[in-house]
């Protein structure tokens, strides 16, 4: 007997399942930034502004104090370095799972870390345990702290370091570098609310609640299982690449959400099997979104939403890309805000006198969002380069 033969999805069915799920046209956006993240399962952190801009895109009503409320007060939000070791804000019910699942940070192992600074300082592991408890007491008593403020109590951690040496991205720094990094990594530290504006990267530590254990296999199937939900159906290189897993790991995980196959552009493609149904087209919309924004950063295979002559000038060296503008499932331009406050963009195919209004309508409420506060992207392409130093693209 011949098996069943595999639904088809199409490059425009999963163009429409990306606008709902994603909350990225007006009746589907949220009302509070815990349900972005549950969306998305979880935004990219690495770029502090990333994070409000992306659930800004995406809220009924953007509001900054309600991103931090969840961040810093509720802790309904956790940032923690996972997948692919970049940060995430990420719901914190399923931060057990996310960091078990994304495993071990080979640059924050405590053991590594040891060896790296007994080679560049002649630390052993006593000296290295002791300023780690040092800091620690001192977070528990102080409650936060920059670590340029651990430093100064604590003096070990203020020994310069070269690390990389020999490489073209030699560079001194201070130990409390590797110290907090690692106990960070461990779930020992969080990053606390930054010492200035949401915008800032410069973060203040504080105590962590230990996260529960989650057996590794168990964390995957998890993860894999949110990550279909929210972006399926994906290949295999998909969710490999988004979590920075082997193929291996990653061929169990799918086996375990009980996915099933489906034909893809791409080959095949996997959806959860409560999610074989085609789903209505949504109506016509548009969207702003951050650099590192989750959604173009979803995907290892992106020919169904992004022209490849278009990913050099949206993706800097290191594939990261920058801020975007789309219309109706597909990315179109780029946009940046200049030093005057000014919200600029520049489209690179034209999609259409309602879009371009549209476009239009958005950039007003970004611009009301963002008010006097000035974001610049960690990661510069080459048109939001191009947008920043030109009046008139």
């Amino acid at each position: 007997m011949l098996p069943p033969s595999r639904r088809r999805v199409t490059a425009a069915e999963r163009r429409a399942r990306l606008a709902r799920r994603h909350l990225l046209t007006v009746p589907a956006r949220a009302a509070t930034p815990e349900a972005v993240a549950d969306a998305l399962v979880g935004l990219h952190a690495t770029d502090p502004a990333t994070v409000f801009l992306a659930a800004a895109a995406r809220l009924a009503a953007p509001d900054v104090a309600a991103v931090e409320r969840a961040l810093y007060e509720d802790r309904t939000l956790a940032r923690i370095r996972c997948m692919r070791r970049t940060m995430f804000a990420v719901p914190a019910r399923l931060a057990p799972a996310v960091r078990a699942a994304t495993g071990k940070d080979p640059h924050n192992d405590r053991t590594t870390a040891i060896e790296r600074l007994r080679q560049a300082a002649g630390w052993d592991e006593l000296r290295y345990t002791t300023a780690e408890n040092e800091a620690l007491a001192h977070l528990t008593a102080r409650g936060a702290a920059t670590a340029a403020e651990l430093a100064e109590a604590v003096p070990a951690l203020r020994e310069q370091i070269t690390t990389y040496p020999g490489k073209p991205y030699e560079s001194r720094e201070r130990v409390s570098a590797t110290v907090l990094g690692v106990l960070a990594a461990e779930g020992r530290i969080r990053r606390a609310r930054p010492a200035g504006t949401w915008t800032s990267a410069q973060f203040r530590w504080a105590p962590a609640d230990p996260l529960p254990d989650v057996p590794a296999a168990t964390a995957k199937a998890t993860l894999a299982r949110h990550y279909l939900a929210a972006f399926g159906p994906v290949t295999e290189a998909d969710l490999k690449w988004w979590t920075g897993w082997t193929l291996t790991d990653t061929r169990r995980a799918i086996a375990a959400t009980t996915a099933e196959p489906v034909e893809l552009d791409e080959g095949t493609g996997y959806v959860l099997p409560e999610d074989l149904e085609p789903v209505p087209d949504p109506e016509p919309w548009v969207a702003l979104l951050p650099g590192l924004d989750p959604t173009p950063m979803g995907w290892r295979h992106r020919d169904w939403y992004l022209d490849p002559d278009h990913t050099g000038a949206l993706f800097d060296r290191n594939g990261n890309i920058g801020p975007t503008v789309w219309a109706n499932g597909r990315i179109v331009g780029a946009w940046a805000q200049r030093p005057d406050g000014r919200i600029t963009h520049h489209l690179l195919t034209d999609p259409g006198r309602e879009a371009r209004t549209a476009i239009e309508t958005e950039t007003a409420r970004l611009a009301g969002f963002l008010g006097a506060t000035r974001v610049t992207p960690s990661c510069r392409t080459p048109l939001e380069r191009q947008l920043v130093g030109t009046v008139h693209p």
